[in-house]
């Protein structure tokens, strides 16, 4: 890929009429697929995109289930790459996509186009196996034998793998075996390395560079934008974390504040802590071991050594104490608390826990950095000194966590909160957040202003018809109005031939004590309807957790599986379900959104409540209490129009093609009986509806899965 320094060279403008002609009939999309059927939404989509990269526009287009958004954007992308040598960034919200963008979507679009244009799949650095933390490892193989086969069969593959990246393996390595190995941008030595020629990461590096389209999720386009606004990339026109970009194309926007404020958040807890801690000292054994002694042994004087151990263990101790101040706080069945004008006073003791602490890490580091500054200059590219100012640098970024939390009264801007995690062996342990109040402005100056060209893409941005909300939580209403473009580009799939919607009049009203014993009895008949090949959706764990035990010992009788997010990973879960015609999944949280199972091993989607976010997450908490603030309804402004797309995104995971069909069964009667309930009805498509009792939805479903 040419270098995008050269503003001089005059651009190429697509042309919006020739480039919807591949994807026309009788084009070479219909001779490339059998069964091909003219998309008129597709068409009208593409035209808008080619508009949004000629007149260098910020557009927000909603393109429902089935309009072929991928095409419609990848044809203008790789095109508009080719003739003008500008690189074009694809970043989705989930790795699924990712992959099928990369290994059936941008193949097909090569083959349809006739061009070869240079795609590369981009992943965050600690997908990729680090070779020289592999070699470390395997010196130390004895430290933790109950993880030498793996490793050995890691290294096995390493000796001939193209791109280290874990998905590439054959098995998935544990989760603290590969923490072990993985790149880390922290312990990379960059060129001092002796891999550095081999290096998986700089040879992924080396292929996004010459990318013409080039395919990350927004965890890692989040990466790049913090590394560009922090001054150490200069704007677009350099590398960060990525190679230089002008034009980008957000694919699940409606995950966008949510990825910013994840990527944003900050947290430490002991296991973080005694991470870092570790490396530097640890006693296995009766022997002591670790970074600390490795770089003594370099040092021309031992006296540091001593007070360095010591200030190790002091930090662990006062980690202890923040934990004692820290556990009280929570409320009987609480999982989290925010600290706030309300709460303060309850806090005090932990926040001089916080506060010791932080001041700990800085005596700590003080003492390393003492036996580093004896080491003779020669002796300083050794790669223990490496790791260990690295080590140092992460021990100071959470030290000013806690400082942070100590001064939580002049951040007005961050949100301060704890969750409460449960360990192995019995107990609790509290994660400390920082958590930016909101990301709007950040994401219009960093990503909405500078660049040349944003399209923003997903089935889900309106609520009720309208942008509003999306485009406050995005920042995205800060653009000029001139230079913004929204659409909308419904889903040509029959949805009232092939779709029956369902509330049931006599279910128990959500918030009533009766409710999750009526749900528990409706489940197994509307699971028997269908024969199973039902998704559940829920809003609460326990509430889960409950109805899985009681309709599990129900259908066992009719051989209906049932399974619950949680016994494996979402990807094999969902693969286990898909294979099932006969099972159910019960699920919260992201199978909401990013399931695609068609066909008949899905034929119905049951979501129990409305998905409105629980009023104590202290995140949206925070945010609810800033717009009351500012004399805005928080309930319209925010918690509505997120519960709608929420909704949203959990109907579509019926109809994902045109020969789909199935039912939707929502267990919730304030869809029909609270007026904000017409939101969410006129935020899905015209469908059959049915308010009737239980049994009739039953027999209902029945009948219109028969037919």
């Amino acid at each position: 890929m040419e270098s995008m320094e050269d503003d001089a060279r005059p651009i190429e403008l697509l042309d919006p009429v020739v480039c919807s002609e591949w994807i026309c009939a009788g084009g070479p999309l219909e001779k490339l697929f059998p069964g091909f059927e003219e998309r008129p939404g597709q068409i009208a989509l593409l035209k808008r995109i080619c508009a949004a990269f000629n007149e260098d526009k910020i557009a927000a287009f909603e393109a429902g289930t089935g309009v072929g958004k991928s095409f419609a954007y990848l044809i203008p992308a790789a095109l508009w790459a080719v003739k003008n040598k500008e690189r074009v960034v694809v970043s989705t919200g989930t790795i699924n996509l990712q992959q099928q963008l990369y290994e059936k979507d941008i193949p097909a679009a090569k083959s349809l186009l006739n061009i070869d244009f240079n795609a590369v799949l981009m992943k965050g650095r600690q997908n990729y196996l680090c070779l020289r933390r592999l070699y470390d490892s395997l010196d130390e193989v004895d430290l933790f034998d109950e993880e030498k086969e793996e490793l050995q069969t890691i290294f096995k593959w390493a000796l001939s793998s193209e791109t280290g990246s874990n998905s590439d393996l054959s098995f998935m390595p544990s989760s603290s075996l590969w923490q072990r190995v993985n790149s880390e941008s922290d312990a990379c030595m960059g060129s001092r390395c002796r891999f550095y020629e081999r290096c998986f990461v700089m040879k992924m590096r080396k292929r996004a560079a010459e990318a013409s389209v080039l395919v990350v999720n927004h965890h890692l386009l989040f990466a790049d934008i913090e590394m560009r606004a922090s001054g150490t990339g200069a704007g677009f026109e350099e590398t960060a974390v990525l190679p230089p970009y002008k034009r980008l194309i957000l694919d699940e926007a409606h995950g966008i504040e949510n990825a910013a404020t994840g990527f944003f958040s900050e947290s430490v807890n002991r296991f973080s802590f005694l991470k870092q801690l570790h490396k530097l000292h640890r006693v296995r054994k009766s022997a002591a071991a670790g970074l600390l002694y490795t770089i003594e042994a370099l040092s021309t004087s031992s006296d540091g050594l001593s007070e360095a151990v010591n200030s190790i263990q002091l930090v662990q101790a006062h980690i202890r104490d923040m934990e004692e101040a820290a556990l009280p706080l929570f409320e009987h069945n609480s999982w989290s608390v925010r600290l706030c004008e309300a709460s303060e006073c309850r806090f005090s003791a932990f926040i001089n826990a916080m506060n010791v602490l932080s001041g700990d890490v800085v005596t700590l580091c003080d003492a390393v950095r003492g036996i580093i500054d004896c080491i003779d200059e020669d002796a300083q590219a050794d790669a223990a000194v490496w790791e260990t100012k690295q080590i140092l640098r992460r021990l100071e970024a959470m030290g000013l966590v806690c400082k942070n939390f100590g001064e939580w009264s002049d951040r007005t801007d961050t949100v301060f909160w704890l969750e409460k995690h449960a360990l192995e062996k019995g107990g609790w342990y509290p994660v400390c957040y920082q958590t930016p109040l909101n990301t709007a402005s950040m994401i219009h100056a960093n990503v909405f202003e500078p660049l040349s060209t944003v399209v923003c893409t997903s089935a889900t941005l309106t609520a009720g018809g309208s942008f509003g909300y999306w485009l406050g939580r995005t920042g995205t209403a800060f653009v000029e109005k001139e230079r913004l473009l929204c659409d909308c580009f419904p889903s040509p799939f029959n949805y009232k031939k092939n779709l029956l919607f369902s509330i049931p009049s006599d279910m128990a009203e959500p918030v009533s004590p009766g409710f999750q014993q009526a749900l528990e009895h409706n489940l197994v008949k509307l699971i028997r309807a269908s024969s199973g090949r039902a998704l559940v959706l829920f809003t609460s764990y326990e509430s889960l957790h409950s109805a899985c035990s009681y309709v599990r010992s129900m259908l066992a009788p009719d051989n209906i599986t049932v399974y619950k997010q949680g016994d494996d990973d979402r990807f094999r879960l969902l693969e286990r379900f898909k294979q099932d015609s006969s099972s159910v999944l019960f699920a919260t949280d992201s199978f909401w959104e990013g399931v695609d199972v068609p066909g008949e091993s899905l034929s119905h989607v049951i979501i129990v409540k409305l998905p409105f976010t629980v009023p104590t997450d202290p995140v949206f908490q925070a945010r609810c209490e800033d717009l009351e603030k500012k004399g805005i309804s928080s309930f319209m402004q925010l918690s509505l129009p997120e519960a709608v797309i929420h909704f949203r995104q959990g109907f579509g995971r019926l109809i994902r093609h045109s020969s789909d069909r199935g039912a939707v069964t929502v267990l919730d009667k304030r869809l029909i009986e609270k007026r904000y309930g017409a939101l969410f009805l006129n935020s899905i498509p015209e469908i059959k509806r049915l308010f009737e009792p239980i049994d009739t939805v039953c027999s209902a479903i029945r009948r219109f899965l028969d037919s």
